[in-house]
């Protein structure tokens, strides 16, 4: 049986994640797919906390582009992280998954409100813990969320889940001689200006001595892969 290196990690999903190639909503096929990568994970024994966007049904951001408030939009794409978290978690218990959402805000009729101790005691359960709703506060983006809550629940590392496989040394969709960074420390990821979290987020993580590897959740086994310390993805490390 393979061993993974953390014992506790907190995976971030962008919204946009669940759309597969659909142009919005969630793809039934897609979110099979990244339950079924989680369920790998699971099964080696480790802890998983999960941070979600909302992105593919409501971006808070495209609001304020048609003079909506901005903190109105923000608490409507809250809302939207709510949803998702609560099919995520459908999707997961469909899995044979054993998974409870918390909400930054209070829905109670719907979810449960985030209690840190809560959500710990779950993890140490070996529950999957779906956080909702970011981070409860308008103008923070889920970024933010998974670097606080990651903190808040003393995860090893910070996983986010994309697109691309890693960070590169320039855009590879638009640079094809863009190279992929295997390791990258806070600092030079600073200095280069590489986009790897919004900088409220990097710095939160920064500070907490949080590292975080970004790697592509549609490579499969990919997420394992990251857990076990293979090399996958790109570690931004202290």
């Amino acid at each position: 049986m393979t061993t993974p290196k953390y014992k506790r990690i907190l995976l971030k999903l962008s919204g946009e994640a669940l759309m597969g190639s659909d142009a919005y909503g969630i793809n039934p096929q897609t979110i099979s797919g990244i339950v079924a990568e989680v369920k790998e994970v699971v099964d080696l024994g480790v802890e998983i906390a999960v941070v979600i966007g909302g992105g593919n049904i409501f971006r808070g951001m495209a609001g304020t582009a048609t003079g909506m408030d901005r903190a109105t939009a923000d608490y409507m794409g809250m809302l939207a992280t709510v949803m998702n978290a609560m099919a995520l978690a459908d999707a997961m218990r469909q899995a044979g998954l054993n998974a409870r959402v918390q909400s930054a805000l209070n829905i109670e009729q719907v979810v449960e409100p985030y209690i840190r101790g809560k959500a710990i005691r779950h993890l140490e359960e070996g529950k999957i813990v779906i956080f909702g709703a970011g981070t409860g506060n308008p103008f923070f983006t889920t970024d933010t969320a998974a670097a606080l809550r990651g903190s808040e629940i003393g995860a090893e590392i910070v996983l986010k889940a994309t697109k691309v496989d890693g960070i590169y040394s320039a855009d590879p969709v638009k640079n094809p001689e863009a190279t992929r960074y295997e390791r990258i420390s806070f600092n030079e990821a600073m200095i280069a200006n590489l986009a790897v979290m919004d900088a409220t987020a990097f710095a939160l993580c920064r500070d907490q001595r949080l590292p975080i590897n970004v790697f592509s959740i549609f490579k499969p086994g990919a997420l394992k892969r990251v857990v076990c310390g293979e090399n996958e993805g790109t570690l931004v490390y202290c």
